[in-house]
């Protein structure tokens, strides 16, 4: 949205935006930063599923501390997605919902597949409806390369996190020669910060690699793009590309 803003020679950090409330996937702290930066108002995160009625599940208040879980109309649950036992708040697992005051469809003990938990301690606004963390991501979007247990988020956390990473990047998994997996973590450069000398690249790519690798354990390869080259979505992007079920 904001390359299209510019595409009309207009400011995004000037439109007066009040504030603007995300949701529809996860994403992580350091891209709530960047677009907080580049439409200089606050972003505040929202969660919602259709099947319970729309976005109004749970939202953050001025505190931004994860969003508050309107428990007048859901009841919230975190469970084991392997065993379905109950666990503890603060326990990270697959949220439940269950409809408190809906009459035509009214759902029960509905299973999300969203993995977060609930927090323990007390929001600073005074507000007493429990609040869930931030989703890390789903319980069958977990990719398992060369035996490593990775959520996309830990990726976009890493890569949200450098000011040499543009706001698009992909992540395509598949067999190498070897038939071993091959993870390849491809990544707009932001042009603010590139220069356009072939050293600047080179170091740009092994500093995002040894933070990947730092963070997921796996070592992936690093493809550098220029700004607008992967295809931006409509609707939720498609960030993971497996061929390996091809």
């Amino acid at each position: 949205l904001a390359i299209e803003i510019e595409k009309q020679k207009l400011s995004p950090a000037e439109l007066g935006l009040k504030g603007i409330v995300a949701g529809a996937e996860p994403y992580s702290e350091n891209t709530r930063k960047k677009l907080e930066e580049i439409y200089n108002t606050s972003v505040f995160n929202s969660y919602g599923l259709s099947e319970m009625n729309g976005p109004g599940i749970a939202f953050e208040c001025q505190c931004k501390k994860d969003p508050h879980i309107w428990e007048d109309s859901f009841f919230v649950e975190i469970i084991d997605p392997k065993t379905g036992e109950r666990l503890k708040d603060g326990e990270t697992g697959e949220m439940v919902l269950t409809s408190l005051n809906r009459k035509g469809m009214p759902l029960l003990r509905y299973r999300t597949k969203d993995l977060t938990y609930i927090h323990t301690d007390a929001c600073d606004c005074g507000r007493t409806h429990k609040r869930i963390g931030r989703i890390v991501g789903r319980s069958d979007d977990m990719m398992i390369v060369k035996g490593v247990n990775v959520f996309p988020s830990q990726i976009e956390h890493v890569l949200m996190e450098m000011p040499e990473v543009g706001n698009n990047y992909q992540i395509v998994i598949d067999r190498g020669a070897d038939q071993m997996d091959r993870m390849v973590v491809k990544v707009e450069f932001c042009n603010k910060v590139f220069h356009g000398e072939l050293g600047d690249l080179k170091q740009i790519r092994e500093k995002i690699k040894h933070a990947l690798k730092e963070e997921i354990i796996v070592i992936p390869e690093v493809e550098l793009l220029e700004p607008n080259t992967l295809p931006h979505s409509e609707g939720k992007a498609k960030r993971v590309i497996d061929l390996r079920k091809v």
